[in-house]
């Protein structure tokens, strides 16, 4: 270090510098510039700190041509991200998994267990909106309430310093949106094994009284052990929570492929029964290889979901067996009252189909379903039938009616003729 750098400046060098390492690390790995490159301007910006003057790595990258301003951008942001990560006591941060619309997400190690572990931080932009770090600490206050094999474990929920992360259970493996991009529909067996135990895991949620309200193919992992977990308990919501049940009112929470329509109109006492029109939409897009519903925006697809009529699955996929449709058009019927009751008949079915037994549970609504058509058109049409005339409205009535006048008249004059 220079003799003429000062404490301040010396304290500030050593804090760039680990932005720098964190930095340099990223690039590499994104892609954007080789480590050769890297060490290169690295290298330029130990000469300048003996000079007394001083440069970013990000900028000496930029000034070299080796990475635009843009890129510079995206990894500063991450780099932002990653060091606030770095703050959180007892994990040391890998690298990043992913981001969601709500967090980002980073493989760390927890230290006092040596174990591998997935840490969730809200992003910078939404520190500021109360909603949203409620509906963070939502997800880690739902999760930690499971506890089931089919569901991603939560592990911790906190803050550090201006940072809200929540640590959980860290998935290898891929989800089912994954296998459906890379390998296209599964089979009717190996679908209805993963629904099978989404279904367990659903059923224990709903058992502990939350839903979901957002599954989905992205929402489903699947390990290298090829073992189902349900993941993102963003939307996660209490069935007995009226607040926040009346102050989501109107709103459509969920993703539009695989939405509700409870939801979509923004209800406010929508229940279990919407997590099982979530998963049957999901059952669908993994057998038949194609959503329920599409169309070229959201707003046209949620009102697929509202209006049209479902084309079977097996009408898609004419290799799949009867039972399997009747259980997913029973799970996605727009009436929920029309859907399976909860997520115990749904299970039965379900086990049934997978030893080769009819869904007599599915086949119970479908004939509900039938007698209620039957019942409403009899009664449409017992409303529009005109009604009879009586009897004194006919015009018969009245031609009798005079011919007995008349005749009564012709016998009261015979017989006063008759007397006289």
């Amino acid at each position: 270090m220079s003799e003429n750098a000062s404490p301040d400046n010396a304290a500030s060098i050593a804090g760039s510098t680990n932005v720098d390492t964190i930095l340099g690390r990223m690039v590499v790995e994104s892609g954007l510039a080789t480590r050769d490159e890297v060490d290169a301007c690295a290298s330029i910006q130990e000469q300048m700190v003996e000079s007394a003057s001083h440069k970013s790595l990000a900028d000496l990258l930029v000034d070299n041509g080796y990475v635009t301003e843009s890129q510079m951008i995206r990894v500063r942001q991450e780099v932002d991200a990653q060091r606030g990560t770095q703050q959180i006591p007892g994990y040391k941060i890998v690298g990043p998994l992913g981001a969601g619309a709500m967090a980002k997400v980073y493989k760390a190690r927890q230290v006092s267990l040596d174990r591998m572990v997935a840490i969730k931080v809200l992003p910078k932009k939404y520190m500021s909106d109360p909603q949203f770090i409620e509906r963070f600490y939502a997800e880690g206050r739902a999760a930690a309430k499971l506890n089931h094999p089919n569901i991603v474990q939560a592990i911790d929920v906190g803050q550090a310093g201006e940072h809200h992360y929540f640590v959980m259970e860290y998935v290898e493996g891929h989800t089912v949106y994954d296998h459906l991009v890379n390998k296209g529909p599964y089979s009717e067996s190996e679908a209805l094994r993963i629904i099978i135990d989404m279904a367990a895991a659903l059923q224990h949620a709903h058992s502990k009284g939350f839903m979901h309200r957002d599954v989905k193919p992205k929402n489903i992992m699947i390990t290298k052990q090829g073992v189902s977990k349900l993941a993102d308990m963003g939307l996660a919501r209490q069935i007995t929570d009226t607040a926040a049940a009346e102050a989501e009112a109107g709103k459509a929470y969920g993703t539009p492929y695989y939405i509700a329509p409870e939801q979509i109109r923004g209800e406010v006492d929508i229940d279990f029964r919407a997590d099982i029109y979530g998963l049957g939409a999901t059952f669908y897009h993994m057998v038949a290889g194609q959503v329920p519903f599409d169309g070229p925006n959201p707003s046209a697809v949620m009102h697929k979901h509202l209006k049209d009529t479902l084309t079977p699955p097996d009408h898609v996929n004419p290799d799949l067996s009867v039972g399997i449709s009747e259980v997913i058009e029973v799970m996605m019927a727009k009436d929920r009252n029309e859907r399976y009751d909860d997520t115990a008949a749904l299970l039965e079915d379900l086990k049934a189909i997978e030893r080769g037994e009819p869904p007599l549970q599915a086949r119970r609504k479908f004939d509900l379903s039938k007698l209620a058509a039957i019942e409403e058109s009899a009664e449409t049409q017992m409303v529009e039938q005109p009604t009879p005339p009586t009897i004194m409205e006919h015009p018969v009535f009245w031609i009798a009616a005079g011919s007995i006048v008349i005749n009564l008249l012709l016998l009261v004059v015979l017989l006063i003729v008759a007397l006289n």
